[in-house]
């Protein structure tokens, strides 16, 4: 079931980068709208991001919920060699930062690189480049705009 919680969140993420692109490149051809197409397009590829880490966490965790043949130890927690595989006694999901922990029996856990490197540090970097931009298209919108009687 996690599975599929985290499969239909990263198509959303998906078609909501969409329509911010679209919005975004829209923006672009229009006078006076450059920051804002900036943070259309930024907060496009932070949810972009977001979204492909939620798609490779959602692999993991199909991988980990497969109780076929050879499904133990978790597939996800293997990386870590057989003999720390092997205390392996369950895993959890982390939504922020995006990870994927494996927990040991004798206590402690340890998180895989179930999840690309670059996707956390890259989220935080483009969402603040969202923020910045969106409160810059605001300020400037507002001096611009003459006040409304």
């Amino acid at each position: 079931m996690l599975f599929l919680g985290l499969l239909l969140a990263a198509l959303a993420g998906a078609a909501i980068a969409t329509v911010l692109t679209v919005r975004g490149l829209r923006a672009v051809f229009r006078n006076n709208e450059r920051l804002r197409a900036a943070a259309l397009l930024a907060g496009a590829a932070t949810v972009g991001v977001y979204a492909w880490g939620l798609l490779h966490l959602g692999y993991a965790v199909l991988q980990a919920e497969d109780g076929g043949a050879g499904s133990f130890p978790i597939a996800p927690c293997r990386e870590a060699g057989p003999q720390r595989a092997s205390q392996v006694d369950g895993y959890d999901v982390s939504y922020l930062p995006l990870r994927f922990e494996c927990h040991l029996s004798g206590g402690g856990a340890y998180v895989t690189s179930t999840v690309p490197g670059y996707v956390n540090p890259g989220t935080v970097g483009l969402g603040l480049l969202t923020a910045t931009c969106g409160i810059l298209a605001t300020t400037t919108a507002r001096r611009v705009r003459p006040p409304v009687a």
